[in-house]
């Protein structure tokens, strides 16, 4: 193996190799025209782009040219032995520099196309400002005279660390919090050498769960950043829901103009949030005070189980039942600190077509956020006890008997069975022959509150067919107000009239009647009770 060095041309030398001076190429075979042609590859490494950044591991691409000599046989054919092929470059660094990669295999390179190597190089933090040099070997084989041979060349490139405007973050503050959006507030330094001009100050995130100004990023400008001077820059970061409370990235970069006006990136920026956890509600101590075709309320208590204040709380109704109608969708609270609770009342009422029993109510808590932005939690379930129906007034008649063929007053004693206040009551008796509701057939009173009792007066009054010993019945309603203002008719209620025989004594009139046609004709008739 034949060892050759930076400056040195490798087509000079190449001709004079024989089989025992050089190695075999592996995979390297002749073909039969090339014992006609001479000639060998002349490779050489450029750094298009030598810049390097201290302080992280920068990745740059060195080109191998190849410059390879046809000593002689058919210019057509010069690729057959000016080729240098499976090359292989191994580089080290001089000073402070190191390579991360190793051994890299870039196939065949040619005289019309160079071959592209990738190195990873890491710079440290505070390195001086100059150049370094790369020591690179190259290993390939190639064909010459009909023979395949394999040399190692060395070859050395030149690469710079500048004196640019760099940047560090060197502090974070962050309001941002799971299920929500927040501000990210970023400090970062210059930590090189120049001034940095109309630098634009980029943050951004590749992935979907987290945001940047409702986006994938932002950019914001800093006019002038000096040398280890240190400028905030503030983005609205979002995290979406359900996520663990861990770090995530954004990555970001600054485009700056240098002193002689010329536009540079460093793009290692990097910074890590840990956002707050998701703001949570809780129900406690929830009562119901629900029933089948009355209005109701559903009381308890709401906590903040959330790590920060939310302001104008509000707890929602969100099912959509149509057996359940709130009366309001939602009552509101104030602000609540974080673990800080306070009480509730929502008004709700339940259908007459209502099952009774424990229902499942879907709820919602609405607030605000540090923005002033609207928010919810809806992850809320309550268990509430729906009580049968009952009827909306008693009513009781404590004297149920009257005298057949007579008048008097009924009094009747209403009491108010709902929960709330029934304004404007206006009862209305009905009763059919033998009974009749004289000229009094209506009660009124202004107001009942809930469990309050009234009486009210009404005319009875029965008619000659009424029998002594029999049960009639009389009927009742009542029109009134709810205490939202509503007008609401009840359904009607029942209650029993005995009939007895008049203080007078002696058989009804019917009877007597019939006895008078008996003795008169000597007929005998039988009576029948009118029933």
């Amino acid at each position: 193996m034949l060892l050759l060095t930076s400056g040195l041309g490798i087509g000079a030398v190449g001709a004079e190799l024989t089989g025992s001076d050089a190695a075999p190429s592996i995979g390297v075979s002749a073909p039969a025209q090339a014992s006609n042609i001479g000639g060998s590859p002349d490779l050489d490494v450029f750094a298009p782009n030598p810049n390097l950044v201290p302080g992280r591991t920068n990745q740059i691409s060195l080109q191998i040219a190849n410059d390879g000599d046809l000593r002689f046989g058919n210019a057509a054919n010069s690729d057959l032995v000016t080729t240098a092929r499976n090359v292989r470059a191994e580089v080290e660094a001089s000073g402070p520099l190191s390579v991360e990669s190793g051994e890299t295999s870039i196939g065949s390179v040619t005289t019309s196309a160079p071959g592209e190597l990738p190195v990873s190089l890491n710079v440290p933090q505070g390195v001086k400002p100059g150049t370094y040099s790369l020591d690179l070997d190259l290993t390939y084989g190639y064909i010459s005279s009909g023979e395949s041979r394999t040399v190692t060349i060395s070859r050395d490139v030149e690469v710079r660390v500048r004196d640019d405007a760099r940047f560090q973050v060197v502090d974070i503050d962050s309001d941002a919090q799971i299920g929500d959006s927040g501000t990210v507030e970023a400090t970062i330094e210059n930590v090189g050498a120049e001034t940095a001009h109309n630098a634009d100050v980029t943050f951004g995130t590749q992935s979907n769960s987290v945001t940047v100004s409702d986006g994938q990023s932002n950019t914001v400008r800093i006019e002038e950043i000096e040398p280890g001077e240190t400028t905030s820059v503030a983005y609205d970061v979002g995290v979406a829901s359900d996520l663990p409370v861990q770090q995530y990235t954004l990555s970001g970069s600054v485009q700056f103009e240098d002193p002689d006006g010329i536009t540079r990136t460093d793009d290692g920026l990097s910074l890590g949030i840990l956002p707050l956890a998701e703001q949570e509600f809780a129900f406690t101590n929830v009562e119901s005070q629900l029933r089948v075709a009355e209005d109701g309320e559903l009381v308890g208590t709401v906590r903040n189980d959330g790590p920060v204040p939310a302001r104008s709380v509000v707890v929602q109704y969100a099912g959509n039942s149509q057996s359940v109608i709130p009366a309001e969708r939602s009552t509101a609270v104030g602000t609540l600190d974080s673990g800080e609770s306070a009480n509730f009342t929502l008004p709700i009422s339940i259908s007459g077509e209502a099952e009774s029993g424990l229902r499942s109510l879907d709820m919602a808590v609405q607030y605000r956020n540090g923005e002033d932005e609207l928010r919810a939690f809806e992850d809320l379930v309550v268990d509430a006890e729906v009580a049968p129906e009952r009827d909306r007034f008693d009513v009781a008649v404590e004297n149920r008997t009257i005298q057949s063929d007579g008048t008097r007053t009924v009094d009747v004693t209403v009491t108010n069975n709902l929960n709330e206040t029934a304004s404007d009551v206006e009862a209305r008796l009905f009763a059919d022959d033998p009974l009749d509701t004289g000229d009094t057939d209506t009660g009124y009173v202004q107001s009942l509150d809930s469990g309050e009792t009234t009486t009210m007066t009404f005319e009875l009054t029965t008619t000659g067919s009424a029998t002594p010993g029999s049960t009639y019945p009389i009927s009742l309603d009542f029109r009134y107000d709810d205490a939202d203002g509503d007008s609401q008719l009840t359904d009607t209620y029942r209650v029993p009239i005995d009939v007895i025989e008049s203080e007078g004594g002696g058989l009804p009139l019917p009877v007597i009647i019939v006895a008078l046609l008996v003795v008169g004709t000597g007929a005998l008739v039988v009576y029948r009770r009118r029933q």
